[in-house]
C-alpha cells in the first residue's frame, strides 16, 4: 500500500470515502505480491494495481461498490473461476483480494499509521478478512512494536483473546518486515484456522551481517534469508568475497569488517555473526559491535580462542556488561558438525535471543510455548546477557570449526 498512501491520505483528510482492494494471498505465478492495493477515489479516480491488468476491471467495480456502502468481502480471482478468461489471471496464478472502505469513520487512526509509514517507524494493520460474520469483517487492529512509546495496539478485532494472539503473531511478522495472513481460531487458538487476519506490515527487513567469507558463512546466509533477514556477507579478501560463492546473500562486500560496520546502517533488529575467528579481524570488529545497539552479536571460535578474545576486548576497555552480550562460542548445543547444521544452531540462538527462549527442549520446559517479547537488555533490545550461569560451564562447542 505504500505506493497509494499519499492519495489515500489526501482523500481521508478531505473526509471522503474510498474503496480499497488489497491482495491478501497469492498462489503460483500471481503478478503482484500480498499487500499490493488498488484505491478507487470518490470521483472514480483509480490509483494502484492488484494484478498488473488481469483483474483490474473487476476489482475496480468491487472497490467502487465498497466505497458506496457495500460490506467488506474477500474475492478470489484465477484460472479456477468460471469466468477466468474474462477476468481471471491468464498468467495462471490465483489471488485473493479483500475489498473494503476507508474513511474517517471506518479507520479513524489512519493518519497516525500513515505518519508511521512515512517516517519509517514500524507499524502493522491487522484486518479481519474471512471466517467471521459481516458485522465483524473488516475490523482492524493497529499493531506497533512492544517498545513503542504510547499504546502498542489500537482498535479491536472483536475479542480480547483474539486481539492478544494476533498482536503477538503480527509483531513477529513486523519484526521481519513480512506481510501476510495469520490464521487462528475465534479466540486466538493456534491449532485452528477458522479466522483469517491479513497483516499489512510496514517495516524494512532486519539485517543480518555475516563477517568472514567461509563455507559456514554460505550456510548462515542461506538460513538468514530463510528467516527473512536482508543478508550481507563481508570479508576483506576479494578472492573469497564473491556473489557466486554466496548466492543467497543480498549483497557481498569487500572491506575490512570493522570499517564496514562503522559506516553501515544498523539498528536494534540487526544481527551480527562473526565467523572469521582471526584476531586481526574479529577483535576490532567486536570492540565496535558490542557497543552498538544490536539485537545479537555472535562469534565463532573455540573456548580457548574466545577466552583470549574476551581478555583482549577487556584490555580495550569493554565493560563486563558489554562483554556479556557476546554469544561465543556461537550457536546452541545441538551437536552440529556440518556448515548447515551449524547454521541451524546459530539460527536457533538468534531466535531464542529475540524472543527470550531458553533453547531447552520444549518437552522439558514448563509454561507457555510462545514467549512474550523479553524485557529490553542493556542496549535497549532483546535479552542478550548470557553469562556463565545461563550458559553452563560444560556447554559443547557447536561445530568442529570452532574447536580451533
Amino acid at each position: 500500500m505504500r505506493d497509494v498512501l499519499d492519495d489515500l491520505l489526501s482523500w481521508w483528510r478531505s473526509g471522503a470515502s474510498v474503496g480499497v482492494g488489497t491482495v491478501v494471498e497469492t498462489w503460483r505465478s500471481a503478478p503482484r505480491p500480498a499487500g499490493a492495493a488498488m484505491v478507487v477515489g470518490p470521483d472514480g479516480t483509480v490509483v494502484g494495481s492488484v494484478s498488473g491488468g488481469c483483474v483490474e476491471g473487476a476489482v475496480y467495480d468491487l472497490a467502487a461498490e465498497a466505497r458506496d456502502g457495500a460490506r467488506p468481502a474477500l474475492h478470489r480471482f484465477g484460472v479456477s473461476d468460471d469466468d477466468a478468461f474474462a477476468v481471471g489471471l491468464t498468467c495462471g496464478g490465483i489471488i485473493d483480494v479483500f475489498v473494503d472502505r476507508i474513511d474517517r469513520r471506518s479507520f479513524p487512526g489512519f493518519d497516525e499509521v500513515a505518519a508511521d509509514v512515512r517516517d519509517g517507524r514500524p507499524v502493522a494493520v491487522a484486518t479481519l478478512v474471512d471466517g467471521v460474520g459481516d458485522e465483524r469483517r473488516g475490523a482492524r487492529l493497529v499493531v506497533r512494536p512492544e517498545d513503542t512509546d504510547g499504546p502498542g495496539t489500537e482498535g479491536t478485532l472483536g475479542s480480547r483473546r483474539l486481539d492478544e494472539a494476533v498482536r503477538d503473531d503480527v509483531r513477529g511478522l513486523l519484526s521481519q518486515g513480512s506481510t501476510g495472513l495469520v490464521r487462528l481460531g475465534p479466540d486466538g487458538e493456534r491449532r485452528r484456522d477458522d479466522i483469517a487476519v491479513f497483516a499489512a506490515c510496514y517495516a524494512p527487513r532486519p539485517r543480518m551481517i555475516v563477517f568472514g567469507a567461509i563455507d559456514f558463512a554460505a550456510a548462515v546466509s542461506r538460513i538468514g534469508a530463510f528467516l527473512g533477514y536482508r543478508v550481507t556477507v563481508c570479508d576483506a579478501r576479494p578472492t573469497f568475497a564473491t556473489s557466486r560463492r554466496f548466492p543467497d546473500a543480498d549483497e557481498v562486500v569487500v572491506s575490512w569488517p570493522h570499517d564496514y560496520l562503522a559506516r553501515t546502517r544498523v539498528d536494534d533488529r540487526t544481527v551480527v555473526c562473526v565467523l572469521t575467528h582471526d584476531p586481526k579481524f574479529d577483535v576490532p570488529l567486536l570492540e565496535l559491535a558490542l557497543r552498538l545497539p544490536l539485537a545479537y552479536v555472535g562469534a565463532m571460535g573455540s573456548r580457548r580462542t574466545n577466552d583470549r578474545r574476551l581478555a583482549e576486548l577487556a584490555e580495550r576497555g569493554l565493560a563486563e556488561a558489554e562483554l556479556a552480550r557476546l554469544h561465543a562460542p556461537i550457536g546452541l548445543d545441538i551437536g552440529s558438525r556440518t556448515p548447515e547444521e551449524t547454521a541451524v544452531s546459530i539460527a536457533g540462538e538468534i531466535v531464542a535471543a529475540r524472543w527470550g527462549g531458553s533453547g531447552a527442549p520444549l518437552r522439558t520446559a514448563g509454561g507457555p510455548i510462545h514467549h512474550a517479547s523479553p524485557d529490553p537488555g542493556p542496549a535497549g533490545h532483546g535479552t542478550t546477557d548470557h553469562g556463565p550461569t545461563e550458559r553452563g560451564p560444560d556447554r559443547l562447542v557447536s561445530s568442529s570449526d570452532q574447536r580451533r
